[in-house]
């Protein structure tokens, strides 16, 4: 899709509901394609697809369907080849895997890891690994994050099922956890790290799970609600604390000590998203209605300012960076998605 010819920078969506979780498609055929989560205090939630036309460079609701609670993630499958079947998961009560076709999404599998109970522990958050595909981990308030293997069955006739089975579930910290993702180091599929409710944050191996490596504790022990890895450098990532305005970098090779504070913000800082082709520059999105572009090579000198600065009409929820296309980046406030042009 050429949109330059049209050369506008910003194209704004408006959802019928407060939008919290949000995610662009990876596949290359459906390049301006975003899932959206709606954040209504109640049981009964939406998930709405959209897509920018090319020929009114509008965007459009391709689809909508229920999700019970609020999504605290969405995440399309990683398949920037477009291999897999088109899938989307979700997380809330549940792990959920979404089988999205041109004309409706369904549920294709609900992943539930505590069977011989009544209650549900809430999910906080997942990733889905980049290397492989099959696997993803979810992170609990129950203090565990859980590591899944996803089956995408053989194709009978038109169905081609997809079921899931746990791998691991493990007791990560000593309080909720609220935040997973896997690490690009040693090839991608083993390194995980998670942040939680007791402030810390910490790497784990599939391989060598008998014991983590602690990388970052919060002075404060202040709650740590989300990390992200660096996208081409595999050592270092961001993170930040429960209404900080601050977000913190950090080595993995030297754990403890941040390597920079990102600390411009003048409200809380709500989501992190590295640039997906550049080990330097990262965006910070926060309840000042600002989106911060960061470049970080200076390290370890301080980084002073941000680099560019984008103002929304409401305090911004979520920021998404396009892996497939590093030049748009989405952020959503209020009932609205905006996609910005970097």
């Amino acid at each position: 899709m050429s949109l330059h010819g049209k050369r506008k920078e910003i194209y704004k969506y408006e959802a019928p509901w407060t939008v919290y979780a949000m995610n662009w498609s990876v596949r290359p055929d459906k390049r301006f394609r975003l899932a959206l989560g709606s954040f209504v205090e109640e049981y009964n939630n939406k998930v709405q697809l959209v897509g920018l036309e090319e020929e009114s460079s509008e965007f459009v609701c391709r689809n909508t369907f229920d999700h019970p609670y609020p999504t605290t993630k969405i995440m399309w499958i990683p398949d920037s080849k477009g291999v897999y079947p088109d899938l989307l998961a979700t997380s809330g009560d549940y792990l959920r895997i979404w089988r999205v076709s041109d004309t409706e999404t369904r549920l294709e599998c609900l992943l539930n890891n505590n069977k011989n109970s009544d209650f549900c522990a809430p999910l906080t958050s997942f990733d889905w690994n980049e290397v492989d595909p099959n696997l993803l981990g979810t992170s609990s308030i129950d203090t565990t994050c859980t590591i899944w293997g996803l089956e995408t069955g053989q194709v009978l006739g038109r169905v081609n099922l997809v079921s899931g089975h746990v791998k691991t579930q493990l007791i990560a910290h000593d309080k909720e956890v609220y935040d997973i993702a896997f690490s690009r180091a040693g090839g991608g599929r083993d390194m995980f790290a998670s942040v939680g409710a007791d402030g810390s944050v910490r790497m784990f191996d599939l391989r060598h799970l008998e014991h983590s490596t602690i990388i970052y504790e919060d002075p404060q022990h202040h709650p740590l609600l989300r990390l992200c890895w660096n996208k081409q450098d595999p050592n270092y990532l961001a993170t930040m604390a429960m209404d900080g305005m601050e977000v913190v970098i950090l080595d993995v090779r030297v754990p403890c000590t941040p390597v920079a504070r990102l600390n411009n913000h003048r409200a809380c800082v709500n989501g992190i998203a590295w640039a997906p082709h550049s080990s330097c520059h990262i965006c910070t999105a926060a309840d000042d209605h600002q989106a911060l572009i960061w470049d970080i090579q200076q390290m370890p000198r301080a980084i002073e300012d941000p680099i560019l600065a984008y103002t929304a009409e409401g305090e911004i929820n979520n920021v998404q960076w396009a892996s497939t296309q590093p030049d748009w980046i989405a952020i959503c406030y209020n009932n609205c998605l905006e996609i910005l042009r970097v």
